[in-house]
């Protein structure tokens, strides 16, 4: 089942509905289109999946019944510069479930969509459970997110008038992962594009995600990979946004307010690998199983 949805901004977003109606619903906002061809083997050469969207809804949809969207690729084709709020997300999510006759549901986001997941925790009773993966309940980074989206929409602007792919620099990042100079990437995204993330994170400057622990009663899990540590360079504001040694400073405390934790191991374990199906399904499925089944 699928259905096209009004936003609050006005823009239409298709929803899909998969899987037996009497089965737990999980949100996935993390669905992304499957891509085939040329493009799709970039993509594998990368480490992504190219039909992680479409590999994530089959490997959950036998148990559950899965609300999936692609969120961010609406925003990157209708985005928001000035209105993209913790807020505005929750009252998104909120609407799709309602327009869908979803009255509570889990929730399951990856990265920036983690964060989105825990303000929805903290300002709903409709959440089952909670997954937040490649980013921390605790001492998240939203500082030097907001240092990095600044310095990016500062870029965008510079090349506001240039056209191409998202990464520009004197490598092709259609040629080896190990060989890309990153501290040549140059942003050739519009600036509305960036300006909405800078947005998100500058609305969470003053967040302190320590005073709301105590607030979150349902079952969670937070996991990352254990080589999920990103260094930016200089042109991204030179600070490192450590996913993995925040989750491992801050296990036992978490385990103690009742999340569960997962380091996943493996050397290629980064915030790529740890996002793919393969990696994922084997980690959320027994623990939604668990909590929802059991």
């Amino acid at each position: 089942m699928k259905k096209n949805i009004s936003l609050s901004d006005g823009t239409a977003l298709e929803i899909g509905l998969a899987g037996n109606p009497a089965h737990p619903v999980v949100m996935l906002p993390v669905f992304k289109q499957s891509v085939y061809g040329i493009d799709a083997d970039n993509l594998r050469m990368w480490g992504v999946d190219p039909e992680l969207g479409k590999h994530l809804v089959e490997g959950l949809s036998d148990r559950f019944r899965i609300l999936y969207f692609d969120y961010e690729g609406h925003l990157m084709g209708n985005p928001r510069p000035e209105l993209l709020t913790p807020d505005s997300i929750c009252q998104d999510f909120l609407q799709i479930a309602d327009e869908m006759n979803v009255p509570v549901f889990s929730y399951y986001g990856y990265s920036w969509l983690a964060l989105a997941g825990l303000q929805l925790a903290i300002r709903s009773n409709r959440l089952e459970s909670l997954i937040m993966g490649g980013f921390p309940p605790l001492e998240g980074p939203y500082k030097e997110m907001l240092t990095v989206t600044s310095r990016t929409h500062e870029q965008a602007l510079q090349q506001q008038n240039r056209s191409g792919d998202v990464f520009q620099s004197s490598n092709s990042p259609e040629s080896s992962p190990e060989g890309f100079d990153w501290s040549s990437v140059q942003i050739a995204l519009d600036p509305k594009q960036t300006k909405q993330f800078y947005t998100l994170y500058d609305h969470l400057r003053d967040f302190d995600d320590k005073s709301i622990l105590e607030l979150l009663k349902l079952p969670r899990l937070a996991f990352a990979g254990e080589r999920d540590t990103i260094v930016y360079g200089e042109n991204f504001g030179g600070v490192t946004v450590d996913i993995a040694g925040a989750l491992r400073r801050h296990e036992a405390a978490l385990t103690e307010q009742g999340w569960d934790i997962a380091l996943l191991q493996g050397e290629d374990m980064d915030h790529t690998k740890a996002m793919q199906p393969d990696t994922v399904l084997p980690l959320i499925k027994p623990w939604l199983t668990k909590n929802l089944l059991a």
